[in-house]
């Protein structure tokens, strides 16, 4: 008896912003392979390897404290400032990787692309599994200087992974609008490495988010909160340490990135029949 035949109809027209999760799971060996194979060019050829996944938050980390902790002399209350500081850098280095390599993703797979129809939407995905090396590390390294200092975990520690979630989901909308984007704009290729560094910068990882909204009029402050991950970074590092609860504009966060999500989503689908030409 011979087997049944798989079909797969390919619609040109259809334009839902929803993905077809059917699809992506039949797809589901191809994601493991890219994320694989992420992984391993990462770190090829390096003389010390997974080592540099170390090296390169704690490098941060401690510049980032010395600036701002020694400097500049920002105030964390009881929690020391390189603790204060790794607790946002740990959300804001997964955020920050997939930003990175989701922009030049679907140009760097164009061969792939033109030969075979796979859903292209994967390609951003398996950045966003790659980036939680830098997320797990900087993590560890969190968990590290808690037991150093001996600051236990806060009674809203069980929101840590909520805070998570919104950050992935952060992560996957900017991801996925500026895969979309640079098929078409090269420009973004050198957009986005400064965007990463002035969102460095402008996200409260190394001070309170209270802190820059007082330097800033009463009308910026709103505008502070456009930022997608100043909402991450203050609620995620409030679940870990406790203290003063994010105030009513995190929500501002939260729905920036709903917006910023759907809107990829809904741009991604618009150009995905077109990127093998484009590409």
């Amino acid at each position: 008896m011979s087997k049944p035949v798989h079909k797969t109809i390919i619609d040109a027209d259809k334009k839902s912003i929803i993905p077809d999760f059917k699809e992506l799971y039949q797809y589901k060996d191809l994601f493991v392979t890219l994320a694989w194979r992420d992984f391993r060019v990462r770190y090829a050829q390096t003389t010390i390897g997974f080592l540099w996944a170390i090296l390169q938050p704690i490098i941060t980390l401690l510049i980032l404290s010395l600036v701002f902790g020694r400097f500049v002399g920002v105030e964390t209350g009881e929690v020391p400032h390189i603790l204060f500081t790794v607790a946002g850098l740990s959300v804001w280095s997964y955020f920050s990787y997939v930003m990175t390599n989701s922009g030049s993703s679907i140009i760097a797979s164009q061969n792939m692309i033109k030969k075979i129809y796979f859903p292209r939407l994967i390609i951003p995905l398996s950045k966003a599994v790659v980036g939680f090396i830098d997320f797990g590390v900087a993590l560890l390294i969190m968990i590290v200087l808690m037991i150093y200092f001996q600051v236990p975990p806060s009674a809203n520690v069980w929101l840590a992974p909520v805070f998570i979630l919104i950050g992935v989901i952060a992560a996957l909308a900017v991801g996925i609008w500026l895969s979309a984007l640079t098929v078409r704009y090269r420009d973004f290729q050198h957009i986005v490495p400064f965007m990463v560094q002035i969102g460095l910068y402008i996200t409260p990882v190394a001070y309170p988010a209270e802190f820059a909204v007082k330097q800033l009029p009463e009308w910026a402050a709103t505008l502070y909160y456009l930022n997608p991950m100043a909402g991450v970074v203050q609620g995620f590092r409030w679940s870990m340490f406790g203290g003063d609860a994010p105030g009513p504009l995190m929500f501002v966060s939260i729905i920036m990135i709903l917006v910023i999500f759907v809107s990829g989503l809904f741009y991604f689908r618009k150009v995905e029949g077109d990127m093998a030409d484009y590409v």
